[in-house]
């Protein structure tokens, strides 16, 4: 699907399947809504799959790699080149993610949508690297929709191989400038307010990451009601991938869970695009990141952990697998009410 394609293709959660899916919570030999956000995320995929059936055999992450222009501005304690080195340890199961993976049973998928030298990962290229933001637009708008129609491809190929459910995730020198700048516009909100440390900037090199954002901005002029001209102009690569993960699982019908900050202003760009895709958006922890509950909060959602993660490639969304494992078995296999002949418990006034 293309990208007019993919929008018109989204459609609402299924409210039957999630009364039904609720209706069974209910009738389990536990307090009412005991398991929380538990209970919520096997009633919300209840809407997305449109069954009472849930369950999660095969679980994927896929995690965007990409380069960017304005990490000539010294915004980063790193240079280029180790956007190549960690994604090309995604390969070799050296890298956190693919380590995570292993151990919580999900398959990891590294795409080169835009790294600045060539690699051995899954490879969608759209180009090496974006281009400075604070000189001239990171992307064409033709290069952003091309981005985002890599990450509806992805989607596209894991609902064939049988995945159900799809972790997002990055790798990107410069990544967490390029979201501050796309939530700075979309929200409304100063840099200085919506803008981190990232991987452990100075206060020095956090006034450079700051004033950079306010260039790129002013330079740019970025139209907030037009998201793939807020991609374009002030974004990356990677998020303009994962926008297109969001919005493919979306018309798809597979949940896709957000990872930290980046993942989840790729999220919030999905939903400004089609509002009706954040049915299918699961929110997996609340990452370190300064911006991260604003985003949150603009979409209406909460991450299920509060661990003070901040690593990026998908860790956080990966942490969320076991915990929506542990909540399904509870779902199907936990003894009802009646089947014990206890009293059920009903709502106190």
């Amino acid at each position: 699907m293309n990208l007019e394609e993919t929008l018109r293709a989204i459609g609402t959660l299924d409210q039957e399947a999630m009364k039904k899916a609720e209706e069974r919570w209910y009738s389990i030999a536990i307090p009412l809504h005991s398991l929380g956000k538990l209970q919520d995320a096997v009633v919300q995929m209840a809407g997305i799959f449109k069954t009472t059936d849930v369950h999660l055999k095969k679980k994927a992450l896929v995690t965007m790699c990409a380069d960017n222009g304005v990490v000539e501005e010294g915004i980063s304690q790193s240079g280029q080149d180790v956007t190549l080195i960690i994604s090309e340890n995604f390969l070799k199961e050296k890298a956190t993610a693919t380590i995570m993976c292993r151990q919580v049973g999900a398959d990891i998928f590294p795409v080169d949508i835009g790294i600045a030298a060539d690699s051995h990962l899954i490879q969608h290229k759209v180009m090496y690297g974006t281009r400075n933001m604070t000189r001239e637009p990171a992307m064409t708008r033709e290069e952003t929709i091309k981005a985002i129609e890599v990450g509806i491809h992805m989607a596209e190929e894991l609902k064939e191989k049988g995945y159900e459910i799809i972790a997002t995730g990055e790798m990107g020198i410069g990544n967490t400038t390029t979201s501050s700048a796309i939530t700075s516009v979309l929200l409304d909100a100063p840099p200085e307010k919506v803008t981190g440390r990232g991987a452990g900037l100075s206060s020095e090199g956090l006034d450079r990451k700051i004033a950079a954002i306010k260039k790129a901005i002013a330079l740019n002029r970025p139209q907030k009601d037009d998201i793939i001209d807020v991609l374009a102009k002030v974004g990356g690569l990677d998020i303009a991938g994962m926008t297109g993960v969001f919005l493919g699982g979306a018309a798809l019908r597979i949940p896709v869970v957000i990872d930290g900050f980046i993942s989840s202003v790729a999220a919030l760009c999905a939903a400004r695009m089609k509002p009706e895709a954040k049915g299918f958006i699961m929110a997996s922890h609340l990452s370190k990141e300064p911006a991260s509950a604003m985003v949150l909060d603009a979409l209406g959602l909460e991450g299920c952990l509060t661990c003070d993660m901040r690593l990026g490639e998908g860790t956080g969304a990966v942490t969320l697998y076991p915990i929506l494992d542990i909540a399904i078995a509870v779902y199907n296999g936990m003894s009802t009410f009646e089947e014990n002949e206890m009293e059920t418990y009903v709502p106190l006034s």
